[in-house]
């Protein structure tokens, strides 16, 4: 169904009619959800996928309780939205996060943001419970997309030399797995899901893929949201990782840099679920990689 500020405002007023009067503005981007700015300080989440409402359900169980945990502004939600004839998908109101997203405006500072995004990142990754979930595209083997590799590497060699892409991708199939406890992981760190300002990380946002597993998922982001040369700062300040898991990190950081060109080939193109930004962050993030 088609999502406008008229049937947010009656959403509201019919669930949360403390926040019917303030300004509405949709904000671009969003995949399995479209966000609209709603006042200063919140913005309202609204599923736009099958899978939308779950991711959702998802961040209103786990984000109140890392967030007071991690060192850069999140999306804490505050305010959860329940399916009703207007609508017929849970939704939520959540704070916003101040900054412009990296696929558009990316990383200058590149010291500073590694230090930033390091913080962060030793900040969520400590040991996650029992209940945390699970994932079976984050925090698992590399070896799991084999045939996903396969797949994408015809366009990762278009933009690169496929002997490297394929030496990288075969040295983090090597390396040894992950032997500690499953550590909290936000899952998808790419441009379009942190926020820059001043040049440097600002804030993260969307922990709709938030899940338990191997860190090397999330440490790929040392290659997909720093500028070059970034990556031995950030892994400096990192601190607690060994040789296998920057290997693995460089595996997961080929096969995001692949979704990025794909999907910004599919912008281009100007096919459904396409956007144009994503392809420039793409081969910027393998090149950082193949460096």
């Amino acid at each position: 169904m088609d999502i406008d500020e008229s049937l947010i405002r009656a959403l509201l007023r019919d669930q949360h009619p403390d926040l019917a009067d303030l300004p509405i503005q949709r904000v671009p981007g969003g995949w399995d959800n479209q966000m609209w700015r709603l006042g200063d300080e919140l913005a309202v989440r609204m599923p736009r996928s099958e899978r939308g409402p779950e991711l959702l359900r998802k961040e209103h169980r786990w984000l109140p309780a890392l967030a007071p945990l991690l060192p850069l502004p999140v999306p804490v939600p505050v305010r959860t939205g329940e399916p009703s004839a207007r609508f017929p998908r849970t939704w939520t109101v959540a704070r916003w996060v101040p900054g412009e997203p990296s696929d558009a405006t990316p990383v200058t500072r590149g010291d500073h943001a590694a230090e930033a995004l390091a913080g962060f990142l030793r900040a969520l990754h400590r040991e996650a419970p029992e209940d945390a979930p699970a994932n079976p595209d984050r925090g698992v083997p590399l070896a799991d997309f084999a045939a996903g590799f396969e797949e994408g590497f015809p366009l990762l060699a278009e933009h690169a030399d496929p002997g490297a892409v394929r030496d990288v991708w075969e040295d983090a199939l090597a390396a040894p797995v992950w032997q500690g406890p499953p550590m909290w992981l936000h899952g998808d760190l790419h441009p379009a899901n942190v926020v820059v300002a001043d040049g440097t990380l600002a804030g993260v946002v969307d922990f709709g893929e938030v899940c338990a597993g191997d860190p090397a998922t999330d440490l790929c982001a040392a290659w997909l949201l720093l500028p070059e040369g970034a990556a031995p700062r950030f892994f400096e300040a990192y601190a607690r990782v060994d040789d296998a898991t920057v290997r693995r990190a460089r595996g997961w950081a080929l096969l995001r840099a692949a979704g990025l060109i794909a999907v910004g080939r599919a912008g281009d193109r100007g096919l459904p679920g396409g956007k144009p930004t994503w392809g420039p962050a793409g081969r910027a993030a393998l090149a950082r990689v193949l460096a």
